[in-house]
C-alpha cells in the first residue's frame, strides 16, 4: 500500500524555475498533506509501485532534472501536471468576473418606460408563460382588452380563444373575458403564438390620411376624450369582411408610448352620429363606468313609419340574441329565457309627416345591442331603412328619399374622466336624413320633448 507523500514546507514562489518540474509540481500538490489518503491513491494511479520507488522520487525532487527523455511514467505525471495547472486556471478565472460587473451593479435600477415594457413583453411572447401586474391606470378593464392594449400585434380572436379556453389566470384563478382588474393583480400570460400577429408596418401616408379624416369628423378632443360624428357605413370594430373601421383608423392616433385612443361604446356600422373615445386608459376606465352606471345621458333621432299612437312613452322587454354571428339580430323575449337581458327606452313623437312619417326622438336607458331599432318594431313602427327589422308588407318608401337607416346618435353628455364636469355634445344629420327632413319639411330646431322625460 502506497502512503501519501509527506509535505515539505516549500513556499512555491522561492523555488526556481528550472526546479519547478511537472513530476515536483504534481508531487506537492497531490502528496502535500491537503488530500490526506487521497493523494496516496492518486500517486498510485500514476506509476507508484512500491515502496522501494520511493526514496528515488524523493532525491529527483531535490536534483536538477536529468537530461534524458522523460519516461512514459514522467510523461504521464506532466500530462496530469498540465491538466492540474489547466483546472486550477479555470478554476481562477470566476474571480475576476465580480470586479467587472460592479460597476453595472452599482448604478442605480431604472424603471422601463410603457413602450420598452410592452417590447420586453413581446420579446417573450413565444418563449413560455409570463405574468404581468396591473397597472393602476389599467384598473377596471376587461381582460381581454387588457391583453389588446398591451399586446397589439395579436388578433383579438386569438386572445379570446385562450382566456374562453382556460389558461389565462389572474391571481391564480380562472380568468373569463368579461372579468374586470384591478390595479396590482398578477395575470398570467401562457404561451401567444406570433404567426397570428398583426402587421407592424405602417404606411405613413396612409396614417396621415387617417389622422385628417378622424379631425375632419371631430365634435369634441382634449387630452383624454375624444367624440366623432361617426359616418353612416363606418363600422366600429373589424370583424368577418370589414377592413376599415374606426377602431383601425384610431391606430393613426398612437402616441410616443405605442398606446392609441380606445373605444368606450359601440354604434351600429349603419348608425352615424356621436362616439365617445378615451385617449388614455384613466379616461377610459373612468367613462366606462360612467355608462355601466347609466349616468351618461344619449339621445337619437329616428325616423320611423307611421306614427305612434301614445305621443310620449316608455318600452320595456327583454331582448336575446338569435341567428348567426354574421347575420344575428335581437327578439323580444320573455324574462328567463336564456341569453335575455332587460332593455329599456324612452321615446317621443318630435314631428310627423301626413300620418306617414314619424320623427322620433329616443332616449335608451341600458345599452342592448340593437335595442332602439328592435324596440322601435315592438310598438309597430320600424326605422326607415333598417335592413332587419323593417317588416311592414307593402309598405313604400316615399319619393325622394333614400333607403338607408334613419337613425342618428344625435346628443351624448358625459362627466368629464378628469373634472367631472359634463361634456354635452350634438352630431349634425348625416347627408341621407337631411335630405329626407329637408323633403319633409321637418325642422331640426323644434323643440325635443324627450329632454324632459324622466330618468327612469
Amino acid at each position: 500500500m502506497v502512503s501519501a507523500w509527506p509535505g515539505r514546507s516549500r513556499p512555491k514562489p522561492r523555488l526556481p524555475p528550472a526546479r519547478r518540474s511537472g513530476t515536483h509540481r504534481f508531487m506537492r500538490k497531490s502528496g502535500s498533506g491537503q488530500n490526506g489518503a487521497r493523494g496516496g491513491r492518486s500517486g498510485a494511479r500514476q506509476g507508484f509501485r512500491s515502496r522501494e520507488d520511493k526514496p528515488a522520487r524523493k532525491a529527483s525532487s531535490t536534483k536538477a532534472p536529468s537530461a534524458k527523455a522523460p519516461s512514459a511514467k514522467q510523461g504521464g505525471l506532466k500530462s496530469a501536471a498540465g491538466k492540474t495547472r489547466a483546472a486550477s486556471a479555470l478554476r481562477e478565472k470566476p474571480a475576476a468576473r465580480p470586479k467587472q460587473a460592479k460597476p453595472a451593479t452599482a448604478e442605480a435600477p431604472r424603471q422601463p418606460t410603457r413602450a420598452q415594457a410592452k417590447a420586453a413583453a413581446q420579446e417573450v411572447l413565444a418563449t413560455g408563460v409570463q405574468t404581468l401586474v396591473v397597472e393602476p391606470d389599467e384598473t377596471d378593464m376587461r381582460v381581454d382588452r387588457f391583453l389588446v392594449a398591451r399586446f397589439p400585434q395579436l388578433a383579438f380572436t386569438h386572445i379570446q380563444r385562450i382566456v374562453r379556453k382556460g389558461e389565462l389566470r389572474i391571481d391564480g384563478k380562472r380568468a373569463q373575458p368579461n372579468d374586470r382588474l384591478a390595479a396590482g393583480q398578477k395575470v398570467r400570460i401562457p404561451p401567444l403564438k406570433l404567426d397570428q400577429q398583426r402587421p407592424i408596418s405602417r404606411n405613413a401616408a396612409k396614417d396621415q390620411d387617417n389622422r385628417e379624416f378622424l379631425k375632419s369628423i371631430t365634435l369634441y378632443e382634449d387630452k383624454d376624450v375624444l367624440i366623432i360624428n361617426k359616418p353612416m357605413g363606418l363600422a366600429v370594430q373589424g370583424g368577418s369582411g370589414t377592413k376599415r373601421h374606426v377602431d383601425g383608423l384610431l391606430e393613426a392616433l398612437k402616441d410616443d408610448e405605442g398606446q392609441k385612443p380606445r373605444l368606450v361604446h359601440r354604434l351600429d356600422k349603419d348608425t352615424a352620429g356621436c362616439l365617445v373615445i378615451a385617449k388614455t386608459r384613466f379616461a377610459a376606465s373612468t367613462m366606462a363606468k360612467s355608462f355601466r352606471a347609466r349616468t351618461t345621458r344619449k339621445i337619437y333621432w329616428a325616423l320611423v313609419a307611421g306614427v305612434p299612437r301614445v305621443r310620449q312613452g316608455r318600452v320595456s322587454t327583454y331582448l336575446a340574441k338569435e341567428g348567426d354571428e354574421g347575420d344575428s339580430r335581437m327578439r323580444v323575449a320573455q324574462h328567463g329565457d336564456e341569453g335575455a337581458s332587460h332593455a329599456l327606452t324612452y321615446y317621443a313623437v318630435v314631428d310627423t309627416a301626413a300620418q306617414k312619417l314619424a320623427w322620433l326622438s329616443l332616449k335608451p336607458v341600458t345599452g342592448r345591442t340593437h335595442q332602439l331599432r328592435a324596440h322601435a318594431a315592438h310598438i309597430g313602427h320600424p326605422i326607415v331603412g333598417d335592413p332587419k327589422y323593417f317588416d311592414i308588407e307593402n309598405w313604400e318608401l316615399p319619393g325622394g328619399i333614400q333607403n338607408k337607416l334613419h337613425l342618428l346618435a344625435r346628443r351624448i353628455v358625459i362627466a368629464h374622466p378628469r373634472t367631472g364636469k359634463p361634456i354635452d355634445v350634438t352630431a349634425p344629420l348625416p347627408p341621407h336624413m337631411q335630405q329626407s327632413f329637408n323633403l319633409l319639411g321637418l325642422d331640426t330646431s323644434r323643440y325635443d320633448p324627450i329632454v324632459e322625460a324622466p330618468e327612469e
